[in-house]
């Protein structure tokens, strides 16, 4: 079974540069739900100054109807963005470390271990809460800064946020450099410090590599995928980089090989024309494109 993270409404949403409303915002959370997506990463819960389009995030969790078999999660910078998300009543928070200090720094504007600190007291308070924490790892296949990106690097900080107490680390291509051969070096390397069971991959499409670099850690016993309805967003603190990997896509290709999703492609394929209409560009996903092409 693979278990797909759908990211839209959040790392999707913030990137876009036409506001889209609540109320958009909550119907394309509810489409997604009778998608039957596992996981939907609703909102952020960030300062409205850097991330503007978060800025509704508990309006949209008060207003989302919340299917059974389905984790609602929101992302947390900090103790202050966790008591908010709780205060929305999220099935689970996730936290953002950075593989490369300059881009923590231009991200968070903390190092890598202030950061560390910081998401302690938010697992602590978490857990004390019953509340699951994940983490993404960004830069994780290469930093728009600093350039390559030791495996090495990569897996020590991911070991640092599992011995916090994230229970799945979202090991993260921030600006969609990815590779399929590089895809089972970082994995080597990652997998030798935690289980594969901890172990998510966030990829971007920016080169057209994402499907690819599923395939390839297909064997290495990933089983737990991020994508974007429709290929949404990008990273507003990574320049150059491209949407998501596709929800749409991902889900073509696994049925294709006979994975199990529990993702109704139909209906995800009507969310993600509904909020097509909401942006101000065509969604990069090829399969969007070609549903599209047969609705015209």
């Amino acid at each position: 079974m693979i278990t797909v993270v759908e990211v839209g409404p959040r790392d999707g949403l913030q990137n876009e540069r036409a506001g889209v409303s609540t109320a958009d915002k909550i119907e394309f959370v509810n489409r997604l739900s009778v998608a039957k997506l596992p996981v939907i990463e609703v909102s952020a819960f960030v300062s409205p100054k850097w991330v503007p389009q978060m800025a509704d995030g508990a309006e949209v969790f008060a207003g989302i109807t919340r299917r059974p078999g389905t984790r609602y999660t929101a992302l947390v910078p900090n103790l202050a963005g966790l008591d908010r998300a709780m205060a929305a009543r999220v099935d689970e928070v996730a936290v953002f470390a950075s593989s490369t200090e300059t881009f923590s720094r231009k991200n968070i504007n903390q190092s890598i271990d202030e950061s560390l600190i910081v998401y302690k007291e938010v697992c602590d308070r978490a857990h004390a809460a019953g509340l699951r924490v994940r983490g993404y790892l960004s830069t994780a296949f290469g930093c728009p800064f600093e350039g390559a990106v030791a495996p090495e690097r990569v897996a020590d900080v991911a070991a640092r946020l599992a011995d916090l107490g994230v229970y799945e680390i979202a090991i993260s291509d921030t600006i969609g450099i990815a590779h399929p051969g590089q895809v089972s070096r970082v994995l080597d390397a990652v997998l030798a410090r935690i289980a594969v069971q901890q172990v998510a991959l966030h990829f971007h499409d920016t080169r057209g590599t994402a499907l690819a670099n599923v395939h390839a850690a297909l064997p290495h016993g990933v089983r737990t995928f991020d994508a974007s309805a429709g290929g949404l967003g990008g990273c507003p603190y990574a320049p150059g980089a491209a949407g998501n990997l596709a929800t749409d896509d991902l889900i073509y290709m696994l049925d294709g090989l006979g994975l199990e999703t529990g993702v109704s492609l139909a209906a995800l394929s009507e969310a993600s024309a509904f909020i097509a209409t909401k942006i101000d560009h065509p969604l990069p996903s090829r399969f969007a494109q070609s549903q599209q092409a047969r609705r015209n």
